[in-house]
């Protein structure tokens, strides 16, 4: 089974027709900012997705994410699917509302580059104005960070999840 790709103003006419609009991006993401009527089924889980013979169009923020797994979504519906050309953001872009809630905190993958970030570059100012031994701290997150992309598991993101700002979040 393949997928066609549809431009925002077709999904719309689409899902008004009866598709299902279904968003592979996970629950944080999906939280702060989604497409009004669209379930939310990441990747993970897009097994369970019901085969009701319905058309889908799937979507993610920029469309990257659906195309890159385009194979997999079209075999998980047992009906024709689509994909939402530039996703979300293309959604957005071209007039058609969303629902944000920016109370939600920001998506994992954000805080964690974030927070990467952040004590990559206080471990290197650190280390030229303090002691060459707070280099360590970048080489420490670097190591992190070759080891999250290896092996799918982020440590950082795991503990980013258990905090206080990011409990509240909807499931």
């Amino acid at each position: 089974m393949t997928i066609e790709t549809m431009t925002p103003t077709d999904a719309r006419a689409a899902i008004a027709a009866g598709a299902r609009l279904v968003d592979i991006r996970d629950a944080d993401e999906h939280a702060r900012e989604r497409i009004a009527g669209a379930a939310n089924l990441p990747l993970a889980r897009i097994g369970d997705l019901p085969r009701d013979g319905r058309p889908v169009v799937f979507h993610c923020r920029s469309g990257m994410r659906t195309r890159a797994n385009a194979a997999q979504l079209a075999a998980a519906g047992g009906a024709p699917a689509f994909i939402l050309d530039g996703g979300i953001d293309a959604w957005r872009s071209a007039g058609l509302g969303t629902i944000a809630d920016r109370s939600q905190p920001l998506e994992i993958m954000r805080q964690v580059q974030i927070t990467a970030g952040s004590l990559v570059l206080a471990g290197v100012v650190l280390g030229v104005f303090v002691a060459p031994g707070f280099f360590g701290l970048s080489a420490f997150v670097g190591a992190g960070l070759v080891f999250s992309g290896t092996t799918g598991s982020c440590g950082m993101a795991s503990l980013l999840r258990r905090m206080p700002w990011n409990r509240r979040a909807a499931a």
